[in-house]
């Protein structure tokens, strides 16, 4: 089941990359020598334990921030040309909605700043929101949505400038259990629709598998890249699937990556 191998067409390339943070008292090593690829049209997951650098490297990967050492690839292009050329949709662990604007507007601001004619706008924004299933809640504010919808609406903002890569920082980890499964149930559904390739932080086994087609495991501070595990199970996944046994022996076998580390 634990298979290091590369995807066979990768999208996202990286090799031996390195964070080091300096500090008024000593330096910081935030990850070392982590190498990988994604395939173009790949959901995978950076799983890990807290401070293993998972944010890091995903904000290495979106041009946020600079490594110290090491390469980066972006369909055979830079981090920063791919930003530059948007190739990036981001959506954070908190939703970062402007609660003045209503939704369809949260939606459409990208569209809005790169001067996308009205009518383009709102077409773009009826079709998102018929996407992530909240055509409804056009017009109230996201201080008027539970926080699984506004998730939802950051995901749809995300998604409004059509990017090939999306880039997701444990967007549910302040929801509760029952709403965080749901919600990964709907994320499935919408990137079933749209199939862009998906790196995915997350610190929970369960969702790791539950969405993935390869999970990244990450070793506790400083991260290095510990095991690639690959999950067979057969899609479009459903609730049911967390139940089954091949469920629970994927994620014992991914929980044996950190024994002894």
């Amino acid at each position: 089941m634990i298979d290091t191998t590369a995807a066979k067409i990768p999208e996202i390339v990286l090799e031996r990359v390195s964070m080091r943070y300096a500090s008024a008292s000593s330096d910081v090593l935030a990850l070392q020598d982590v190498s990988l690829n994604i395939a173009k049209g790949e959901f995978v997951s950076l799983l890990g334990p807290s401070g293993c650098g998972k944010t890091t490297l995903l904000r290495i990967m979106a041009d946020l921030i600079q490594p110290t050492s090491g390469e980066i690839k972006v369909a055979g292009k830079s981090a920063k040309e791919a930003r530059l050329a948007q190739k990036y949709g981001i959506v954070f662990q908190n939703p970062v909605l402007y609660d003045w604007r209503k939704v369809k507007h949260n939606i459409t601001l990208p569209l809005e700043l790169m001067g996308v004619k009205k009518a383009e706008r709102d077409r773009k924004a009826e079709e998102l929101l018929e996407l992530v299933g909240l055509t409804k809640f056009a017009d109230r504010y996201p201080w008027q949505l539970s926080g699984g919808m506004q998730q939802r609406v950051a995901i749809a903002r995300a998604l409004a400038m059509e990017p090939e890569i999306l880039l997701m920082d444990e967007p549910f980890s302040a929801l509760d259990e029952f709403s965080r499964e749901r919600l990964n149930e709907e994320l499935l559904s919408i990137w079933s629709k749209v199939r862009n390739t998906v790196v995915f932080v997350t610190h929970s086994i369960p969702e790791a598998v539950f969405l993935s087609d390869r999970v990244f495991v990450l070793s506790p501070h400083p991260g290095r890249l510990s095991a690639v595990a690959e999950i067979p199970i057969p899609r479009p996944r459903t609730r049911d699937m967390r139940n089954q046994d091949a469920f629970f022996r994927l994620a014992a076998q991914i929980r044996e990556c950190f024994e002894g580390v």
